[in-house]
């Protein structure tokens, strides 16, 4: 067992109250990260606290155990970790609600992204390059010896298939896919958590029209290499409660025939646009492109946001000419 791995086994041990936060952004990755780990703890016999400033989507709600997360900030733990994020840019919520929360608190990091290390507090960084946060945490469990049970292995399942989407990514290794099989192995049944995930993912007949709008909305530059669809702030109130509009056609943009990578661009009534970044399988440039936005993730799957822009066709341009100057980069070391 290395040193930190080490460290991190007493501070579990000697703690009571453990919190568990996950960025302003839950997705598959952070709540299977964020379940397992309270799953794992309570084998432990600790008291857990799952925190998540935003409300979980309405499409990750097959995830048993998902209203247990809370939005308000508890006042009595004695550890902390944060899952499936090392930037502080997707803790806003948390940074601005409670500035001196963290303060004097020990807080473990659990990530796997490739974006720089910015939290503003004292912390211990737990970072590899996996296919994600929920294989790392199989990992640390199995160093550490602790106690998986069919819950938390199907946590981390759903967790390690949503960020690997279904073991197709780049970040998927053999080890990836032994861990799954391992999982298996534990009782979980992947037929199972595949019909929960589309019995919850079925969509109102509203909402499928409303696809059908964003569809024709779609806009493409640099000769259909990038593919682009505006949300505005009205239309993510109205829709979000019930599935993340971007995710509604990211799918159907990347399919578009030379396309090469797609953005969903949200505006929000404060000025703030968010980006969700996806890029097609041989040009990796999702994380490079959130970079130069302050933002970061994957190198085919990313985001930032951003207070900037007052025009969102400002921030188009410089995206196309970011996008352009990238892939002529990659273009030319490819030759």
């Amino acid at each position: 067992m290395n040193e930190q791995y080490s460290k991190l086994k007493d501070l579990i041990n000697s703690s009571t109250n453990i919190l568990i936060i996950q960025p302003d952004n839950p997705d598959g990755d952070s709540l299977g990260s964020a379940l397992a780990l309270e799953q794992i703890f309570h084998e432990k016999g600790k008291d857990t606290f799952l925190y998540c400033a935003t409300s979980i989507p309405g499409y990750l709600k097959y995830m048993q155990g998902w209203s247990r997360v809370n939005n308000y900030f508890p006042n009595n733990f004695d550890l902390v970790f944060i899952v499936d994020t090392s930037s502080i840019s997707l803790l806003e919520k948390l940074s601005k609600n409670y500035p001196n929360s963290l303060k004097n608190k020990i807080v473990v990091v659990l990530d796997h992204h490739n974006v720089e290390d910015n939290l503003p507090f004292e912390h211990i960084m737990i970072n590899q390059a996996l296919s994600s946060t929920g294989e790392l945490i199989y990992n640390i469990s199995k160093s550490l010896e602790l106690k998986l049970n069919l819950e938390a292995s199907k946590m981390l399942a759903i967790s390690i298939l949503s960020d690997s989407l279904g073991l197709t990514t780049e970040q998927t290794t053999p080890q990836t896919i032994r861990t799954i099989a391992d999982l298996v192995e534990n009782g979980v049944k992947l037929p199972e958590l595949d019909q929960l995930r589309r019995e919850y993912n079925q969509k109102s007949l509203e909402l499928t029209k409303y696809k059908g709008q964003l569809l024709q909305r779609i806009q493409t530059y640099l000769d259909n290499k990038l593919s682009i669809i505006i949300i505005p702030a009205d239309e993510i109130k109205r829709y979000s409660p019930e599935y993340n509009p971007s995710i509604l056609v990211l799918d159907d943009m990347r399919l578009i025939s030379g396309c090469i990578i797609s953005i969903a661009l949200k505006i929000y009534d404060d000025g703030k646009i968010t980006a969700k970044i996806r890029a097609n399988y041989g040009y990796p440039i999702a994380n490079e492109l959130a970079k130069e936005f302050g933002g970061g993730g994957h190198d085919y799957a990313s985001g930032f946001k951003t207070y900037e822009y007052s025009d969102i066709n400002l921030l188009i341009n410089d995206l196309t000419t970011k996008i352009s100057h990238i892939i002529n980069k990659l273009d030319a070391q490819n030759i």
